[in-house]
């Protein structure tokens, strides 16, 4: 499978991931196993990533979660699982062929019925909820998308987010060349202005957890 890690050593990935997935059930597995078989499965979160994603579901006692990036529905997966039986989670993304592969696990695991996809482009998806009166409503959101649209799903996410709701940011290290000053790809210079732009933000608690591609957890005071 293809897997990714910040700049620990290899040994220490190797280790983690095994832990996570020790406690990894059946279906997520598989699902993992599907994407792994596909040209972008790099853009799969690690087992690690999903048990985190599905502890801060839990802890929070969340009712109602966001999701900005689908891809092949095992973040999905792994929050749906530690949500209430009536609890929602809104899923944005745009790719009908990705999130088809993740809509019979989710029927498999039975917790189709708590997730919502939304096919289209997600800042008018996040825009229409706004427009529905769903500011504030959102206890937690995930955020794993197209980086040159970071900064302004944050924006339209805060406003859904509860105050002391979080945000999870996914690929804040890119690999390590967000500080690459020779890089021409526009996606690491998005993701650490954001960065830089959050530490500064007064709104909201900032931490860097440096696991997976990095994830930027974010409360909102």
């Amino acid at each position: 499978m293809t897997e990714r890690s910040t700049a620990q050593p290899a040994e220490v990935t190797r280790y983690l991931r095994d832990l996570a997935m020790r406690r990894e059930d059946a279906v997520r597995l598989r699902l993992r196993e599907r994407t792994a078989s596909l040209e972008m499965a790099r853009m799969q979160i690690s087992a690690e990533q999903g048990q985190f994603l599905s502890q801060l579901v839990s802890l929070m006692g969340a009712r109602r979660v966001l999701e900005v990036g689908v891809f092949t529905g095992y973040s999905a997966l792994c929050m749906a699982q530690a949500l209430p039986a009536d609890g929602r989670l809104v899923a944005c993304d745009l790719s009908e062929e990705w999130t088809s592969i993740g809509r019979s696990f989710w029927e498999e695991a039975g917790v189709a019925e708590r997730i919502e996809l939304r096919l289209g482009d997600a800042s008018e998806t996040l825009s229409a909820l706004l427009e529905d009166g769903e500011a504030g409503s959102f206890d937690l959101a995930f955020v794993d998308a197209d980086k040159e649209g970071y900064g302004g799903y944050c924006e339209q996410v805060f406003q859904l987010l509860r105050p002391g709701g979080l945000v999870a940011f996914d690929n804040m290290l890119m690999g390590g060349r967000v500080l690459d000053p020779d890089t021409t790809d526009p996606g690491p210079r998005h993701v650490l202005d954001l960065t830089e732009r959050l530490w500064a933000d007064e709104r909201v608690e900032p931490v860097f957890v440096p696991m997976g591609d990095g994830v930027v957890l974010l409360r909102k005071l």
